[in-house]
């Protein structure tokens, strides 16, 4: 047989490493799709002289754009029969991917946990991504919830590998040569610097973005996510196509500009859920919250830490889970983020 059906639950052994294929090189093209299909408009990810100013030779991609590019390098051969992605840990931006870069991705399993109901299991994997040269751009832990090919499969003994809580401060790789010292927060957007944000506060973002069929399925083609349950309808017994969690993290963090304008680039992902499915039709809003500060050894260059929460139309602001710890109904994402601003 000469087509492809996907890996299923039984096929992963911990310790396997896995060559993703097609590497992917990424224009100014990339660029104009993501800023098309999401309000982003982080200064130092959309002007070559705001990121000269900064320190830097070019305007970098948004960290997502290397995310997306990254991940759906790996769908083919971890989630093409998901049932869900569950999770995010330990994810790190090793260095900026610029416009003529070519991504490539490989991922190592790191745990198996069969379900219940035999008809699935979970698989944790660490996926890294590397530039043309080899060097590592992006890595992070993810676990999604596989489909078996045959219930009565024997599963292996189960292997839940233990994440870190967050990625440290003193962890985060900052770009080389970043230097806010001189920022401009008339051409970034807003004024707020670090020392304006205290561990503790909750900002409303206030807009929304309602989701329409055709464009979350363009913007899953873009980034070559093959999974099935985002285009093949018959994949779910409700008969929706289920949004990419990764356009759901993009969105939020867009709309998250209004009151975040100067947190300029993601460094790392510390964690992540997707608590609630979305749905073409949703009208996405997105508040967030600050957990930490730290500042890092880069002039004029702090770090925050933040909950970035995606919600339904209808939810009641900053509410999160009910009285037993369950995620609400409408909470649709929650992402725990570092991300860095000047003082």
């Amino acid at each position: 047989m000469k087509t492809n059906p996907g890996r299923f639950f039984e096929d992963y052994s911990v310790g396997e490493v896995i060559d993703h294929a097609i590497p992917r090189t990424l224009s100014g093209g990339e660029r104009a799709l993501y800023h098309a299909l999401y309000p982003a408009r982080h200064a130092l990810h959309s002007s070559d002289e705001f990121a000269r100013a900064s320190g830097l030779l070019a305007a970098p991609f948004d960290d997502l754009i290397t995310f997306h590019t990254v991940f759906g390098k790996s769908v083919p051969d971890i989630s093409l029969n998901a049932v869900a992605n569950l999770g995010y840990a330990e994810g790190r931006w090793l260095r900026p991917v610029l416009p003529g870069d070519t991504i490539r991705s490989e991922s190592t399993v790191i745990g198996l946990r069969e379900n219940s109901n035999g008809k699935s299991g979970v698989v944790w994997v660490r996926t890294r991504g590397m530039n043309q040269h080899g060097d590592p751009v992006l890595e992070f832990v993810r676990w999604v919830m596989v489909r078996k090919h045959r219930a009565e499969s024997p599963a292996a003994a189960p292997i839940v590998p233990e994440v870190k809580e967050f990625v440290p401060a003193d962890e985060l790789i900052v770009p080389a040569g970043l230097d806010f010292s001189n920022y401009d927060f008339t051409f970034a957007g807003e004024p707020h610097r670090w020392g304006d944000y205290r561990v503790g506060e909750r900002i409303d973002h206030v807009d929304g973005v309602t989701v329409e069929e055709a464009e979350h399925m363009l913007a899953t083609r873009l980034w070559q996510n093959t999974a099935k349950v985002h285009f093949d309808r018959t994949q779910r017994e409700d008969g929706k196509r289920l949004i990419y969690g990764g356009h759901v993290i993009s969105l939020a963090r867009a709309l998250s500009f209004n009151g975040l304008a100067n947190a300029q680039s993601i460094v790392a992902l510390n964690a992540g859920a997707h608590a609630n499915p979305c749905f073409a039709g949703d009208t996405v809003r997105a508040w967030s919250e600050v957990l930490d500060k730290a500042e890092t050894g880069a002039p004029g260059v702090g770090a925050l830490r933040l909950r970035l929460v995606a919600t339904r139309h209808g939810a009641e602001p900053f509410a999160l889970r009910d009285a037993l710890g369950k995620y609400l109904p409408d909470v649709l994402l929650d992402l725990d983020y570092w991300a860095l601003m000047p003082l």
